[in-house]
């Protein structure tokens, strides 16, 4: 089969879970719709609490053949829907897209043409723009961004180790694309909640045997500030914690340890400081004490701001305990 057959060989469902968000819902939809890829459908499953998207897309999108929607009899959660949609999905290959989120005109195409270069490939993924809520590009918090997360040059290519890319988010929220197979039988795991898209990553990347990064935007990423990792940022269903509890729980082989110890450095200040303002001293002392390479073992500032918000929560419990 020629490149030009191989490139349009398949079929892909690109997936939006979407929640109150009709707005931004279209823009995402128009960004799919744009695909210079021609053999796309879009599959949204609709998790609102109203029927503003319902309405939105009765008026706008009942006559598109390319829009598939769903609303939920019940909300589902984010874990569940995004499953619910997996499920739904006839495609040789899947892209997860988020309500708020966009897709580059060429990203399915470039991701797709990695196929040509590695027929048995099972997931690939490029970066992603940061955008503000009126879609502006943000270059270089972009830049910084990937770097943060280590997609940079010189990591282009096939993945010599596919579990580390999940472990140490270098895998993306969303934007990837992946054969329909692998992503049915990993599934979202709604029990970790707004932990849910790093867990997906992670279990996503410890079953591929082939991983491509390809250091093109493919997408967009919008800083939303209803977004639920940013509300539940600071709770004890925060999206580091509920992460953090995979990583822990974790059997890997010997290869991988230095991906979780990476994983760690990123998560555990995170968690010891959201344990802290929650009222939970002595489980975050424990924390930061067992993991203290997340610090630099004891030569990072935030090593000792950290000590000082452990000290002020013990005394606040203290405070609040009834003396008899």
């Amino acid at each position: 089969m020629g490149k030009k057959d191989m490139v349009n060989a398949f079929e892909v469902s690109i997936c939006i879970p979407t929640c109150n968000r009709p707005d931004l819902l279209d823009l995402a939809i128009r960004s799919c719709l744009a695909q210079t890829y021609p053999h796309i459908h879009v599959l949204i499953g609709d998790d609102s609490t109203d029927d503003r998207t319902q309405r939105w897309m009765q008026t706008h999108y009942a006559l598109e053949r390319r829009v598939h929607y769903l609303r939920n009899e019940r909300s589902l959660g984010q874990g569940a829907n995004v499953s619910r949609l997996f499920e739904r999905a006839h495609g040789d290959k899947i892209v997860l897209l988020h309500d708020d989120d966009l897709l580059e005109p060429d990203g399915v195409r470039t991701l797709l043409e990695l196929w040509d270069r590695v027929p048995d490939l099972e997931v690939a993924f490029g970066d992603q723009y940061l955008i503000d809520m009126q879609g502006r590009i943000d270059y270089a918090a972009s830049a910084r961004c990937n770097s943060d997360f280590l997609r940079t040059a010189s990591a282009e290519g096939l993945q010599a180790v596919p579990g580390r890319t999940g472990l140490v988010s270098m895998f993306p929220n969303n934007g990837w694309l992946a054969n329909a197979d692998i992503v049915k039988q990993v599934g979202y795991q709604s029990q970790y909640g707004a932990g849910c898209d790093y867990v997906f990553g992670v279990e996503l990347c410890l079953k591929a045997k082939k991983i491509y990064y390809v250091k093109r935007y493919v997408s967009s990423y919008r800083r939303t500030p209803g977004a639920s990792s940013v509300v539940n940022r600071g709770s004890l269903r925060s999206s580091a914690l509920e992460a953090l509890r995979l990583v822990s729980s974790l059997d890997l082989s010997h290869h991988l340890e230095p991906a979780r110890r990476i994983a760690y450095k990123r998560m555990v200040p995170v968690a010891v400081s959201t344990l802290s303002r929650n009222n939970e001293p002595v489980t975050g002392l424990r924390l930061a004490m067992r993991h203290l390479h997340a610090y630099h073992y004891g030569l990072s500032r935030r090593f000792y701001y950290h000590m000082m918000l452990i000290g002020t929560s013990w005394f606040r419990r203290r405070r609040k305990t009834p003396r008899f």
